[in-house]
């Protein structure tokens, strides 16, 4: 399904984004479909009779990308383990306006047309995903959390001090210059990736960044009281999304495994993150919580 990309730290610049030790930028505020259409598109396109057996009682997955990410990262870091489950995934692309509120717009869009729903993140896109469920829980199937950043306040955090960098290096010298100082310490796919996505979310990137910085995370007493099963996948090796944060989430969350990657396996395939939460959700139930 999806192309093969890599992961791996980009220098400080590229390091604030929303995959490990960096990310990928956004468009526009509409969820895209990275594989399949949603039902209703596939219903408006004529196709009447798809049926999908999917193990997870729902059809849909909903990914939400990093700080500055994209919908294709998305897409390529799940879909093709999600496809292997009978599940649809329809990877959000943020509205750099307003990243939060696009992506809590398209969880609720998603909840009135499925039911029931897989929510899956990518580093503050796992933390308003986990928000979200833990105020939607009849809607959640599973939760899926990717490389997430901080517990709790932000202050101080290794990506939300890269994020707050980043923007202010973006006011002060402009995209050309910053993009040019990232491709410059960044590998080739990287540096490819970040000039496509940073024009298309300029002029409004430096404040969707100082947005994602200023999020709060859930603590790890509202993390407890989420009883949906959940995966969280950790890169041990990933100074942006410590791997202390995962297992910290992991451990408050009650129904949940850790899984670990490394920053060489997702710059092989990042579909490693996608395969990692599968694997792991395949072992817990997937049944309503009981309370």
């Amino acid at each position: 399904m999806g192309r093969s990309a890599g992961c791996t730290p980009g220098g400080a610049v590229a390091a604030t984004w929303g995959f490990p030790a960096s990310g990928w930028v956004l468009r526009h505020c509409r969820p895209e479909v990275s594989r399949w259409p949603t039902s209703a598109d596939a219903v408006s396109a004529g196709v009447h009779n798809r049926v999908v057996h999917s193990r997870f009682d729902t059809r849909t997955a909903i990914v939400l990308p990093g700080t500055g990410s994209d919908a294709r990262f998305a897409a390529d870091a799940f879909s093709a383990a999600f496809d292997g489950v009978g599940l649809t995934t329809i990877a959000v692309e943020p509205d750099p306006a307003d990243v939060v509120q696009s992506y809590l717009s398209a969880l609720d869009d998603a909840a009135d047309r499925h039911g029931r729903i897989v929510v899956a993140g990518i580093s503050l896109g796992a933390a308003v995903a986990v928000r979200w469920a833990a105020d939607h829980a009849s809607n959640t199937t599973a939760l899926a959390l990717a490389l997430p950043a901080w517990t709790g306040d932000p202050t101080g955090s290794p990506a939300a001090l890269s994020a707050e960098f980043t923007a202010r290096s973006l006011r002060e010298h402009g995209l050309d210059a910053v993009t040019a100082a990232m491709a410059a310490s960044s590998p080739p796919w990287l540096a490819r990736t970040l000039r496509r996505s940073w024009a298309a979310q300029w002029p409004a990137l430096p404040d969707a960044l100082d947005q994602a910085a200023r999020y709060r995370s859930l603590e790890p007493d509202e993390l407890a009281r989420i009883e949906l099963p959940a995966i969280v996948v950790g890169a041990v090796d990933d100074a942006v999304h410590p791997i202390e944060v995962a297992r910290q989430w992991a451990r408050a969350l009650p129904n949940c495994e850790l899984r670990t990657v490394t920053l060489d396996d997702i710059g092989r395939d990042p579909g490693c993150l996608g395969r990692a939460a599968v694997d792991g959700l395949d072992g817990r139930s997937t049944h309503p919580p009981s309370c």
